[in-house]
């Protein structure tokens, strides 16, 4: 029976715009592409040249420091382009879809073979491109040795993905990931208090987790579960990319498909997708957007996804693409001092907290607006209030900011990453951009320390 671990802290905000337990029609499209800023930590070196040819599983592009972090295509076809900008930075690799889905021929998972072996055969399979590592967040290496391995099977972020309905089919091939990644070092698997879909999970351990968000993510669950200490490495990996994983030990042949949910208030049907990793988001939303919306699309969940057009590809990570409204246009009669009952807040002073405690079905309908300015920073333990991990949030970030090594250490810089500040950065009276500074302050300190 899994260990159940209830978490007081959170935040809960309760948008318009869930996706219908129901799947949309969806086609691949001629066109495939990736960001490499999006496998955070690498410095790509692509493989090929334009006018090349490509199957499913051709290494399109490669870290230049770990070249075992390979990510090889999904589809097969001719590579289009790769496009530059500035310092001949690479921007995105396109790849033709020939729609044939010519394969290579990959050498098949032996899970009695040495751990060197399955690496191996995880690398020419492009799979080390979905693993990060904490500390640093950032796409892990290959060589190294991880401490254990987690995985997070639920989402709670606002809008989420109902992992019960995207996983009621993929059991076995989840299973087979997990039992791949136990080879490796052992694997922790965080699920939801109460679920079907995860609970018989065999090699690993489960850890049934009850609370608000942020407890479905990685970093929370680490840190209740097994604390990194400095000089320890851990990896992590989604749900969806243990299913790939899954996909390839089973049968041999590299499948990047993924069910993501469609949400938001200005979507015009939210419902479920299966798309193919680097497929253009134009082909769920030029129909899904009402011309002339002024709407802004995101690329993940709304506190810690990235905005992105309708011609940028789905990126890995992403099970969901969230439509917002942007509210550039908003006119509102006596600004700031108009009583909001219908916008979102956790001060109890405020009538829309009391309305959101007493009628459970009420729900928010947010825009982008940061609704105000930066301002001096107010150790009032705000940060504290919606963060359920053993760390002092508000006196890390300061250090972060003085880059105090010494004190960064000292109050879990290792444990964290940038998502995990998203709660506090939401409900930040000080309006300052938590994650940025996360992320600038580990991508500093990977620097001093490596």
């Amino acid at each position: 029976m899994a260990e159940l671990i209830k978490l007081k802290k959170g935040l809960e905000i309760p948008m318009k715009g869930e996706a219908e337990k129901s799947f949309g029609q969806s086609s691949v499209g001629d066109y495939i592409g990736f960001n490499p800023d999006d496998f955070y930590g690498i410095v790509p070196k692509p493989a090929l040249k334009p006018g090349d040819a490509v199957k499913v599983g051709t290494v399109l592009f490669y870290d230049k420091k770990k070249p075992d972090v390979k990510i090889v295509s999904p589809v097969s076809g001719t590579l289009e382009a790769i496009n530059r900008g500035d310092r001949r930075k690479i921007l995105s690799i396109v790849v033709k879809n020939d729609k044939k889905g010519t394969k290579e021929s990959l050498e098949k998972i032996n899970l009695n073979g040495s751990v060197e072996d399955i690496k191996k055969a995880l690398s020419d399979a492009g799979m080390f491109a979905f693993v990060k590592q904490r500390p640093y967040d950032v796409i892990a290496n290959p060589a190294d040795t991880p401490k254990s391995i987690f995985v997070s099977a639920f989402d709670l972020a606002p809008l989420a993905a109902d992992y019960e309905f995207i996983f009621k089919d993929s059991q076995s091939d989840f299973q087979n990931g997990i039992d791949v990644l136990s080879k490796i070092a052992p694997v922790f698997v965080g699920v939801k208090n109460g679920t079907k879909t995860f609970a018989h999970v065999k090699n690993a351990t489960v850890t049934a987790f009850e609370g608000k968000y942020p407890a479905s993510n990685v970093g929370v669950q680490i840190n209740n579960v097994q604390p990194i200490n400095k000089g320890e490495i851990v990896w992590t990996i989604g749900a969806q990319e243990v299913v790939y994983i899954g996909r390839f030990a089973a049968k041999g042949v590299i499948d990047f498909s993924k069910n993501v949910a469609l949400v938001g208030s200005e979507a015009c049907s939210n419902c479920y997708y299966k798309m193919v990793l680097g497929q253009k988001l134009s082909q769920i939303l030029d129909c899904n957007i009402s011309k002339g919306s002024n709407a802004t699309i995101i690329s993940g969940n709304p506190l810690s996804g990235s905005e992105t057009t309708a011609n940028d590809f789905l990126a890995p990570f992403v099970n969901q693409i969230t439509v917002m409204k942007n509210g550039s246009d908003a006119d509102e009669f006596m600004g700031w001092i108009m009583p909001r009952p219908t916008t979102f807040s956790t001060s109890p002073s405020i009538l829309s907290s009391f309305l959101a405690k007493m009628c459970p079905s009420f729900k928010f309908n947010p825009d982008t607006r940061i609704l105000g300015g930066q301002r001096n920073m107010i150790m009032s333990g705000e940060y504290d209030k919606v963060t359920p991990m053993d760390i002092y949030m508000g006196y890390l970030i300061k250090a972060i900011i003085a880059f105090d090594i010494d004190k960064m250490e000292a109050l879990g810089i290792y444990e964290v990453a940038p998502e995990d500040f998203a709660a506090a950065e939401c409900v930040c009276s000080s309006k300052m951009e938590l994650q940025r500074i996360v992320r600038e302050g580990l991508d500093k300190l990977q620097k001093e320390m490596c």
